[in-house]
């Protein structure tokens, strides 16, 4: 265990209170589901979300009362993680929706239909690297037309409509986390040949705060220690967000998973010397030729991956995967604030203690980290090409490469019909 687990159990402690004092899902969303920490609340009318910001030092719940509230808070990394700002983003206008059914009564249900859109549209440019939230606003849009053209339509149907489709993708997204967590588990341990347990080393967080639950690359991380598969978990701390030293640390300490974390640049030195077997990353774009974008860093972790001559797995679900493009040069990445770079925040340290920092959770501070003047180049994504891959774990299976070193990314879909 890293030597953070006595700080950060009190955090989680007070973080499961908290979690008890709040709503939750509702009973129908909240069946089947065993996630061990709860990004996204939900009731119809009420969505609240876990402010990933303050984590691990503090656990707030933000409420999100409409799509502006939604855009704001996927585009400010309030939310994270591919399929979690999917969800929120849907959700929130459901949540606007239901707050406005008697306004929007009055309305067609052509007039209620261009509503909805243009509110989808605005979503949608949140953050439009991931290909989740442009995938759920296309399946949207789908069924709300759908019910337009419904005999009897009216206002409120859509709107019921509407809202019952993105209520579904929150409880799909559990489901499809679990099947990628076992798929990858089983490809893991039967692609490492002789080691009955196994190593791996983690990029950013892909656990149940960047889904509806479970986890993408954690949820395979979670499936190998539940099967008794995993040795150990490292875990880089991921800057300039730091989402692997708050966020990802935070849910393999709650797991009791044995795990370290390490800074970005020791990377290369921790699976040269701790006998790592596999490097497990998640996805917010994967594209028809398996080329993938996820979090700056994880295309070098790529490159050592094979140097090393050990597994690289993308984890993600069917709705990561973009077919229409073909290449991952085509892939947008955005470019984030030169700020984020140079500075870092967080509570006063006390003390240092054998094994915890004494902290002042009253006082929180943001100090510079550079020198004044410096140019600054932050891309919050990466592209990791498809020939450095070799598997993409998906919620309808593991795709590999063929005799040529290809993907068949279509045929994942074929499972779907």
């Amino acid at each position: 265990m890293c030597a953070t687990a006595p700080l950060l159990s009190s955090y989680i402690d007070r973080f499961l209170i908290s979690r008890q004092q709040s709503i939750g899902l509702s009973p129908r969303l909240h069946s089947g589901s065993t996630m061990s920490l709860q990004a996204i609340k939900y009731i119809r009318g009420d969505l609240q979300i876990l402010d990933q910001l303050k984590l691990p030092h503090e656990s707030i719940y933000v409420d999100i009362k409409s799509s502006e509230d939604g855009y704001v808070a996927i585009l400010n990394m309030v939310v994270r993680g591919a399929p979690a700002i999917a969800i929120v983003a849907a959700l929130s206008l459901a949540v606007e929706l239901e707050s406005k059914k008697q306004e929007l009564s009055g309305y067609t249900v052509q007039a209620t239909q261009e509503y909805i859109e243009s509110a989808l549209d605005y979503l949608n440019a949140s953050r439009p690297t991931a290909v989740n939230l442009s995938d759920a606003v296309t399946k949207l849009k789908a069924a709300v037309a759908e019910g337009v053209a419904r005999e009897g339509s009216s206002s409120r149907s859509i709107i019921d409509l509407y809202q019952s489709r993105a209520e579904s993708m929150l409880e799909q997204d559990v489901a499809d986390n679990k099947n990628i967590g076992r798929f990858g588990a089983e490809w893991l341990s039967g692609s490492v040949a002789g080691k009955e347990k196994v190593t791996v080393l983690t990029h950013c967080n892909t656990g149940s705060l960047a889904t509806a639950g479970y986890g993408t690359a954690l949820g395979i991380i979670r499936s190998l220690w539940s099967s008794g598969s995993l040795l150990h978990a490292f875990c880089t701390e991921t800057r300039p967000y730091n989402q692997g030293s708050r966020l990802t640390a935070y849910e393999l300490v709650h797991e009791q998973i044995p795990a370290t974390l390490i800074t970005d640049s020791m990377a290369a030195a921790t699976i040269q010397l701790k006998n790592v077997d596999a490097v497990i990353v998640g996805a917010d774009r994967v594209v028809a030729n398996g080329d993938t974008a996820n979090k700056i860093g994880t295309y070098q972790l790529a490159i050592l991956a094979k140097y090393h001559g050990v597994k690289f797995v993308v984890a993600a679900p069917t709705t990561s995967i973009d077919m229409k493009t073909a290449h991952g040069k085509d892939i947008h990445v955005e470019q984030r604030a030169w700020h984020e770079v140079v500075k870092i925040s967080g509570p006063k340290v006390d003390a240092v203690e054998s094994n915890r920092l004494a902290l002042d959770l009253k006082h929180a501070y943001t100090v510079s980290t550079a020198a004044h003047g410096i140019d600054v180049f932050n891309p919050s994504f990466d592209v990791t090409p498809a020939e450095l891959i070799d598997a993409i774990v998906t919620e309808k299976g593991v795709a590999v490469k063929d005799a040529k070193g290809h993907f068949s990314l279509e045929a994942l879909f074929a499972t779907l019909n």
